[in-house]
């Protein structure tokens, strides 16, 4: 009984904080959290199956709301399903409160059942680790979980965001016998035990007076505008910044910065060597997290004359090349707005200019390719995408190809839809279940762009659609195996590449959309894409392609936008 009065003010303190979102998975030793999260009237808990689709179900909602969400399992090796969806929200700075039962300290090491060690199970992982005891509720004891729940709440967002986890060994019985007392331990005006005052995090005057002279020296400069998934402010004030110093922005569809105006083809450009050296910044100020371009890392790492400012808002560094000069603790979209008032000296038009030309040039040259035989490619769906889809839309893409394709060939727009990506580990692991939690968090349509590997992966994932009534469109790219493989040296190796590394599933995805609940449309056109996208309910929209036609695709789309710079 004790243990359920404290999990009732535990749970009364998330949602007086503000969290709305819980997800449970089924078990014993789990019930008494699960019994709170689900009764607490603020809270929408929802339910699946294993705890992998939980966690990463939980790290969509959170990544779509920016609040932290809630998982919670039962003890032994279901706390370690949690483990990817934890790393990757530790990567990726994603706010999640991982909620795990376990059996007390008798039970532990001594042959008992469902026992594995959970004490700081996911490591460094997570940001901070508590073992939670709940055994008598005194009211001593419920203020101080009251004030636990908002000290864990707290910390996931707070600095670098990331994950809680906190440990809850319960002993029998597990269900309560009786109706709960009443609890008045809460402040009576329903504000959370501990509040936090929130603090706009922005540069100190010097190191931004200093950066505005790096500014006002360096005409030739670029903004890169890497993933960032918090808040929708980021794009317009690199906009501004943009057009009063002629910096072109260097924009990834993660960011919501691809903008008209902003540079949406830097990664065809940027592989043009003779361009790429000719158009060498004298100061790179880079903003979110590390964009997925290849050549565009190569050439910030080559830029040794440059001077590199990152501004993180947690402080993180995104440089593994080490061509980060200074690193700036700020929020990149107040200092953007804030350094644009600074700047005084007139943009270099043709500095500007010539990468909007470019950037025009190899728009032109893509087209050229990826229209002429009237099919779909996979270039073309992630281009088509970025056209059709409505302001209101996310769409969710998994890594590997996918978020390539869709960095190098998405359009730039004054309205386009939100694009999310689990870019932290860069893992194909969770995508379908992560694009179901958006779809929770979010009131407008949501996509997900996904190979045929990356849903065989998932594939349970599609489960909480039916189960939890949400709408999700799946655009499939079915290629027979892991396409970027085919791109990499491993493809050579031909004795082995196809059984081992390509791993084709041989999968007949109209069964596994009849399985789980989704409509399956197979289409070969542009108009059967927009017209799939735009039918009622869940679906499998099926795109099939071929790994080769695609990597020789690719291959003639940098062909032709080196001969159009030329």
């Amino acid at each position: 009984m004790d243990s359920h009065v404290l999990l009732r003010a535990f749970c009364d303190e998330l949602a007086r904080c503000g969290m709305t979102d819980a997800c449970t998975s089924p078990g014993s030793r789990s019930a008494p959290l699960v019994l709170a999260l689900a009764r607490e009237p603020r809270l929408r808990a929802w339910s699946h199956v294993d705890e992998r689709c939980a966690g990463f179900f939980a790290l969509g909602l959170a990544k779509a709301s920016g609040r932290p969400a809630a998982v919670a399992c039962t003890s032994g090796t279901a706390a370690a399903e949690l483990a990817p969806a934890v790393h990757e929200a530790h990567e990726a700075r994603v706010p999640l409160l991982v909620l795990t039962a376990d059996r007390p300290p008798e039970l532990r090491e001594v042959g008992a059942g469902q026992v594995i060690d959970q004490v700081k199970l996911y490591g460094t992982a997570a940001k901070w680790f508590f073992e939670v005891g709940v055994d008598r509720a005194t009211p001593e004891n419920l203020r101080w979980m009251r004030a636990l729940a908002c000290r864990a709440y707290w910390a996931a967002l707070d600095g670098r965001p990331g994950v809680v986890h906190l440990n809850f060994p319960f002993r029998e019985p597990l269900v309560p016998d009786a109706e709960l007392p009443p609890d008045d331990t809460g402040r009576p005006d329903g504000a959370p035990m501990l509040a936090r005052a929130e603090t706009e995090a922005l540069p100190a005057p010097g190191a931004l007076a200093r950066l505005a002279r790096a500014v006002e020296e360096r005409p030739r400069g670029v903004i890169v505008a890497g993933p960032w998934e918090r808040g929708a402010g980021l794009g317009l004030a690199a906009a501004g910044l943009s057009e009063t110093t002629g910096y072109p922005v260097l924009a990834d569809p993660l960011s919501g910065a691809r903008l008209p105006g902003s540079v949406a083809h830097y990664d065809a450009l940027l592989r043009d060597e003779a361009w790429a050296a000719a158009h060498a910044p004298e100061l790179v100020i880079r903003v979110g997290d590390l964009p997925t371009s290849k050549p565009l890392r190569a050439w910030l790492a080559g830029a040794a004359g440059a001077e590199q400012v990152a501004v993180a808002a947690d402080g993180v560094l995104q440089d593994p090349e080490g061509a980060v000069s200074t690193l700036l603790s700020a929020d990149p979209a107040p200092t953007l707005s804030q350094l644009n008032e600074r700047v005084t000296r007139a943009p270099d038009a043709s500095w500007a200019q010539a990468w909007r030309r470019a950037d025009a040039a190899a728009a032109r040259a893509i087209d050229q390719v990826l229209d002429r035989d009237g099919g779909l490619s996979e270039p073309l769906v992630a281009a088509e995408l970025g056209r059709l889809l409505p302001a209101e839309a996310t769409l969710f893409v998994a890594s590997s190809m996918p978020v390539r394709d869709v960095e190098t060939f998405f359009p730039a727009r004054a309205d386009g839809p939100r694009v999310l990506s689990n870019r932290g580990a860069n893992g194909i692991d969770g995508t379908a279940s992560s694009a179901f939690g958006v779809a929770a968090a979010t009131g407008g349509p949501v996509v997900l762009l996904v190979g045929d590997v990356a849903l065989a992966y998932d594939i349970g994932g599609l489960l909480a659609g039916p189960r939890l009534d949400l709408q999700l469109k799946v655009v499939l790219l079915d290629n027979g195996g892991g396409g970027i493989f085919d791109f990499l040296p491993i493809a050579t190796q031909r004795d082995a590449f196809e059984e081992h590394v390509a791993t084709p599933t041989g999968l007949d995805f109209a069964r596994a959309a009849h399985l789980y609940g989704f409509a399956h449309r197979a289409v070969a056109a542009r108009d059967e894409l927009a017209a799939a996208l735009h039918e009622p309910g869940r679906a499998i929209v099926h795109v099939r392609s071929d790994r080769a036609a695609n990597v020789a695709l690719h291959r003639a789309v940098w062909e032709r936008v080196s001969a159009a710079l030329r």
